[in-house]
């Protein structure tokens, strides 16, 4: 099966570069190209590709804006947020506006092609250590909490535990290596909270679990008085 793919950068030579990589796939399909947010949005109706490669900083539109207004309009077209920058404060906003995911612009090759292919299956792209420092940076840690956050208060037991690990950015075969579970078991868990929660993908609940005051920066669930989540009190 084949993904589509729109490129979405102001450059021309790092749409051509990443053209060039995609290119060499067979199941790969560059199906356009946009300069800016706008001509994004415009080509992303047109063409309905499976996943739009985006840049965050682009003139006219930035790509924050453009990702926030494809998931506001409930475009199916996922988002890979390009940066420059490992630090780059846009990048929580590219998350919190709804991006599956991002990498840094010179990601290698097959680390890029791999995340598309992800992407694509509704699957999202982190990268533990960096979403970490990221969020300690740009996001607000609440204030100490004795109860565990209401929004999180549907989830069951096991769920909270999964939602734990999920948080931290581990893929479903550690999740389920950790509390030695089932990878089936463990993707059904995955897809429960995320819809219990109305989030979009894993990435959004990384966010979820820093705002609520659920994760701390060190990592840990419950450091700011939230409890660990296998015994709320």
């Amino acid at each position: 099966m084949t993904t589509t793919v729109l490129l979405c950068d102001d450059q021309e030579l790092v749409r051509a570069g990443f053209r060039l990589i995609l290119d060499l796939e067979d199941d790969l399909e560059v199906v356009g190209e946009a300069v800016d947010g706008r001509e994004c949005l415009k080509l992303t109706a047109e063409l309905a590709p499976d996943v739009v490669l985006m840049d965050v900083r682009m003139p006219r539109m930035d790509g924050i804006e453009a990702t926030r207004r494809l998931v506001t309009a409930g475009s199916a077209s996922r988002v890979l947020m390009l940066t420059t920058f490992d630090l780059d404060e846009l990048v929580y906003a590219a998350m919190a506006a709804g991006a599956s995911g991002f990498l840094l612009k010179d990601v290698p090759r097959e680390q890029l092609v791999a995340a598309l292919r992800l992407v694509a299956r509704g699957e999202a792209v982190l990268a533990p250590v960096l979403t970490r420092r990221l969020i300690e940076r740009f996001v607000a840690v609440p204030p100490p909490s004795v109860k565990l956050p209401d929004r999180l208060a549907g989830l069951s037991a096991r769920e909270l535990e999964v939602f734990g690990h999920l948080a931290q950015g581990r893929s479903n075969a550690e999740i389920a290596a950790a509390l030695v579970l089932g990878d089936a078991t463990v993707k059904t868990h995955v897809a429960n909270i995320l819809t219990k929660l109305g989030l979009r993908d894993r990435v959004q609940a990384v966010v979820l679990a820093y705002e609520t005051g659920f994760l701390q920066p060190t990592g840990r669930y419950g450091d700011a008085g939230t409890v660990s989540p296998t015994r709320p009190r």
